[in-house]
């Protein structure tokens, strides 16, 4: 049997009454006496009856839903901050459309248009590791859909955007092993065309310059996907380990990168940190399950997800167009451990 959901129509007819009139009782009108109210809500609780979003839409012209691109669901940093925008958006009575790119430019793109064919009413996005044409995001900015930015953030589109202090994060974990003794660090950051990347890249540099040292290009390497892929990373490493002197610790500029850099040093036998020290941004909740614990720059992925959506509500209920956006930058935090 196929299943059918209960409508206002079903109601009235149960209970002899006019489809408008159970439609003012379920919508609490004070033109509908409290006993025919009473009598319909319990009616409709009994049937299992909910509105229908689609007509709910038409009427308010709105879909109430979000959509939500990221690079990788199962990221740490990412879930955490799906959690946070989901918090939000249940509490204010919003669908949540989730979206992976996997660090594809063009899945980003596709996504993109499959969101806006479904009627989201606005978007949150931190674009992938290789999107540099911001064409996608640019047509629909100029004809006044809401998008908001976090932690990989788009500088040319005008809206609101959320991210952590990137420089001082890596700043932190970059003095951390300066003042531990170690003195050839070297750096896997994601790709240069994201804001992130080159964030903390000079915050990188900044730590060094304190103690005078200026780190040669060869201890500075980019990875394409952000860590993504296992074999850009150990490319990365290999190169590293080649150097002369070798490096004595790492910094590891990205969630993926931090985990994959452990794995490949622990494939070629490199102990941690007798060998070489590492150090890395990571949301994970098993750090401290790990052989040894990671040191970590740690990001408030909950908070920024929260913040990111509350400001996407802003300019979707915004009676008039906004002009004025905010910029937030949340605090990140060292949690030091065994492996530096």
């Amino acid at each position: 049997m196929k299943f059918e959901a209960a409508t206002i129509k079903d109601i009235a007819i149960a209970l002899g009454l006019s489809t408008s009139t159970v439609s003012r009782a379920l919508r609490d009108s004070h033109e509908i006496s409290t006993a025919t109210k009473q009598l319909v809500l319990e009616y409709a609780t009994r049937i299992n009856y909910h509105p229908n979003p689609i007509a709910l839409s038409l009427k308010e012209k709105r879909s109430r839903s979000i959509g939500v691109i990221v690079a990788e669901i199962a990221n740490s940093f990412f879930s955490q901050a799906i959690n946070g925008i989901e918090s939000v958006a249940k509490d204010k009575g919003y669908n949540v459309m989730i979206s992976q790119t996997h660090e594809s430019f063009d899945k980003e793109v596709m996504t993109l248009q499959y969101l806006a064919s479904r009627s989201i009413d606005g978007l949150l996005i931190s674009v992938s590791s290789g999107t540099e044409n911001l064409d996608h995001l640019k047509a629909l900015h100029e004809r006044g859909f809401p998008i908001v930015f976090f932690d990989r953030i788009v500088e040319e589109i005008q809206t609101h955007k959320v991210m952590v202090d990137n420089f001082r994060g890596a700043y932190d974990a970059t003095l951390h092993l300066i003042n531990k003794g170690y003195k050839h660090i070297a750096v896997i950051a994601g790709p240069e065309n994201l804001s992130i990347s080159r964030e903390r890249i000079a915050g990188y540099r900044e730590a060094l310059a304190h103690t005078r040292v200026k780190p040669g290009k060869a201890l500075i390497k980019y990875s394409r996907y952000a860590g993504l892929q296992l074999q850009e990373v150990e490319q990365a490493v290999s190169q590293l380990l080649k150097l002369r002197p070798r490096p004595d610790a790492i910094f590891t500029a990205s969630d993926k990168l931090t985990t994959n850099c452990m794995r490949v040093l622990k494939s070629k036998g490199i102990r941690i940190p007798q060998d070489i020290a590492l150090v890395g941004f990571s949301n994970s909740d098993l750090i401290e399950l790990l052989h040894p614990p990671l040191t970590v720059v740690r990001q408030p992925a909950f908070e920024m997800g929260q913040i990111a959506t509350n400001l996407l509500l802003q300019l979707i209920e915004s009676k008039k167009p906004v002009k004025e956006f905010e910029r937030k930058i949340l605090n990140t935090s060292l949690i030091v451990q065994a492996s530096s």
